[in-house]
């Protein structure tokens, strides 16, 4: 196991496994959110269960977040590292309509949203469509 990895599963108390190394390694690879069918694709063999367990221990100690960007496919991409998935910490996604990837644009915040009275914020999802800048080429 890498040191980065080993570091990145202590900051969020992930206990490390041979499966959860690779997927990490595999996440860490990409330049744009990935659905689990295209996760299961990176591997030869895979036990389906044992990938969304992993994708779901990564997501509950916020090491990935879980984008529903419209294509009725979850994607899954790393947080940063200082990342805790509160309201303040999230950012925009924009998916692209001609590749059809989803990037996360960490450095565009989502605008505050003023509730009204007793209404408490937990997440919130904002999906910009547009054609990347691959694309544009």
């Amino acid at each position: 196991m890498n040191t980065n990895s080993n570091k990145r599963f202590e900051t969020r108390n992930i206990k490390p496994t041979a499966m959860r190394e690779l997927v990490l390694k595999v996440l860490s690879e990409q330049k744009a959110a990935i659905s689990l069918a295209d996760l299961e694709q990176k591997f030869d063999k895979v036990d389906k269960v044992t990938l969304y367990r992993t994708l779901k221990t990564f997501e509950e100690n916020k090491l990935i977040h879980s984008i529903d960007d419209g294509t009725g496919s979850v994607k899954y991409a790393l947080c940063r590292e200082t990342c805790q998935c509160n309201p303040e910490d999230l950012h925009i996604h924009f998916l692209c309509t001609k590749c059809k990837q989803t990037y996360c644009l960490n450095d565009i915040l989502v605008p505050s949203v003023n509730l009204p009275a007793h209404f408490t914020l937990e997440n919130i999802n904002m999906v910009v469509k547009g054609v990347c800048s691959n694309c544009q080429l």
